[in-house]
C-alpha cells in the first residue's frame, strides 16, 4: 500500500510486527523481548536470535530510542516509489543503548548536510507518513556521558 499524497510505501504490519507499528503510530519505540533470555531483537523472528529458543513468546516494550551511528550513507537516487522529493537524504546504521549489538537503521531528519560521524549520538524520531501512520527515524542528539562527543 502506498501513500497517495506521497506516493510512499506504507508499512504492511502483520501479526508478528503490529505492536512494533501500533507503537511507532504513538511515537514510541517499542521492540521484541524473548521471554526466555530477556534481549531485545529486531525484527522478531520465529526464533530468538540470542538464546536460540524456538518458543520466545516475544513481548514488545518501550526502548528510549538512543544510540550512537555506527555508519551511515547519503543516498542520491531513489529506488522505491514516493522518495524522489526527499533526495538526498541520509541513512544511519545505530546501535541502540539498550543492548550491544542491538542495531536498527533508519533515515537521519537532520538532512544531508548534518554533521554526522561514527559514534555521533542520536535520539529516536518519527515520520508521520499517512494519518495513523509513522516511522521511526532519528536525529542528531546532545553528547552523553560515556559517549563519543566533539
Amino acid at each position: 500500500m502506498t501513500h497517495q499524497a506521497t506516493g510512499r510505501p506504507l508499512p504492511a504490519p502483520d501479526e508478528s510486527s503490529s505492536p512494533y507499528w501500533e507503537a511507532a503510530a504513538r511515537h514510541v519505540l517499542a521492540l521484541a523481548r524473548c521471554s526466555r533470555c530477556e534481549s531485545l531483537t529486531i525484527p522478531p523472528g520465529q526464533t530468538c536470535p540470542h538464546c536460540g529458543s524456538t518458543d520466545p513468546a516475544f513481548a514488545f516494550v518501550p526502548v528510549s530510542g538512543r544510540g550512537t551511528v555506527r555508519s551511515w550513507t547519503v543516498v542520491r537516487q531513489s529506488f522505491l516509489p514516493g522518495f524522489d522529493a526527499d533526495l538526498p537524504y541520509l541513512l544511519v546504521d545505530v546501535e541502540l543503548a539498550e543492548q550491544p549489538g542491538l542495531r536498527m537503521i533508519g533515515r537521519l531528519l537532520d538532512g544531508p548536510d548534518a554533521p554526522v560521524r561514527v559514534g555521533a549520538p542520536v535520539d529516536v524520531a518519527f515520520e508521520d507518513v499517512a494519518p495513523g501512520v509513522a516511522v521511526p527515524a532519528f536525529e542528531l542528539g546532545a553528547a552523553r556521558d560515556g559517549e563519543a562527543g566533539e
